[in-house]
């Protein structure tokens, strides 16, 4: 059996679909570690595979403010590229899957010669477009790593999406739209109940944003369930009585509970929130990410709304009711729901990953 290696960093929504990923391939049969920031050892730990640090790569964690500077030199880490490169030697892997971010990962592979996966945890037409032409491509590049030439070196870029969604343009190339790596049934609220969830990663004025939407459910007759994340001390916050404030729960647990979902328009959250019927309400936190264009997706689907960050409680709440009264905001979601687990977005994945290894001659695969 081969030997897969996964590099990833401490984010917040590219996590989930990496080690879901991973722990398929082990649950395959077969040989998985994951390398990543030291505090991610638990979280990798729980998905049932090995973990291998960083050591060289700079420090960096997702409860920490982060301007798009410390970003830049997150995505173009060279340091990062000679930790991949040092565990490899250590112990050569097969195949490697990358976060789609890792352009300092994905150099050093290319120069070494060792085959890799890119792992797309957003929108490729986000990826390709705004964020290669922005300010983090060209940060990219003046560091001599050029992302379109990057991501084209890939045997694959699995884009773990719904297509229907993504604004792609250009031939598909070596892209594949998996579909969302999520399991979900439709929602079945016993009574009206709206779920907030920002995200795990700190945006700078995330705590302005979490009190508006708290402030916005306040006079509101429907239950409320708050998931604050690691990066927001829940203490500092306002809440009224109708919200159940978790400082942490599993989504694919709450989600089937709701009828609405309130978050910033983060790729994971979204596609569950999808995945489960749930019409959403879009807070995009920061303009240098897909947020935003996450959040247009849903409203031109007809599955939600989205409005700027700094809206009022006043607005935020008149956007949460006309998800829950009128139905065209639940119908778009049903739709786009069924087509989300028709594609069953982890198989494919899995499947893709086993059918590269195969197409390369590194082995046999059992089921």
């Amino acid at each position: 059996m081969p030997d897969l290696l996964f590099v990833t960093w401490d984010g917040g929504g590219n996590v989930p679909p990496l080690l879901a990923l991973a722990a398929r391939l082990h649950a395959r049969g077969h040989t998985v570690r994951v390398m990543g920031h030291p505090q991610q050892a638990d979280a990798v730990a729980a998905a049932g595979v090995g973990f291998v640090p960083f050591t060289r790569a700079s420090a960096f964690s997702s409860t920490e403010p982060s301007s798009p500077l410390r970003l830049a030199g997150l995505f173009g880490d060279r340091m990062m590229g000679r930790d991949v490169s040092a565990e490899l030697q250590a112990r050569p892997a097969d195949l490697v899957v990358v976060d789609c971010l890792l352009f300092g990962a994905m150099d050093a592979l290319r120069r070494g010669g060792t085959p890799y996966v890119v792992l797309e945890h957003l929108f490729d037409g986000y990826l390709r477009g705004p964020w290669t032409r922005g300010p983090m491509g060209l940060a990219m590049r003046a560091r001599r790593l050029p992302p379109r030439a990057l991501l084209d070196a890939a045997e694959r870029c699995l884009v773990a999406t719904l297509p229907d969604l993504d604004p792609v343009s250009g031939a598909p190339g070596n892209r594949v739209h998996t579909g969302p790596f999520v399991t979900a049934e439709h929602a079945t609220p016993a009574s009206p109940t709206v779920l907030l969830s920002l995200s795990t990663f700190h945006y700078a004025g995330i705590l302005d944003v979490w009190q508006r939407a708290l402030d916005a459910v306040a006079d509101l007759p429907v239950r409320v369930v708050a998931t604050t994340g690691p990066a927001v001390d829940a203490s500092r916050l306002r809440a009224p009585d109708n919200v159940e404030v978790r400082a942490w729960a599993r989504h694919t647990e709450v989600m089937p509970t709701v009828s609405a979902v309130v978050g910033h328009g983060g790729h994971a959250t979204t596609m569950l929130a999808l995945a489960h019927g749930l019409p959403l309400l879009v807070l995009p936190l920061f303009r240098y990410v897909d947020q935003p264009m996450v959040g247009k997706a849903v409203q031109d689907a007809h599955a939600g709304l989205t409005l700027p960050k700094r809206s009022s409680p006043q607005r935020i709440r008149l956007g949460i009711e006309r998800l829950l009264a009128e139905p065209t905001y639940s119908a778009g979601a049903t739709r786009l729901a069924e087509r989300i687990r028709a594609l069953d977005g982890l198989q494919r994945a899995a499947d893709s990953v086993e059918a590269l290894a195969e197409d390369a001659g590194l082995g046999s695969y059992a089921e």
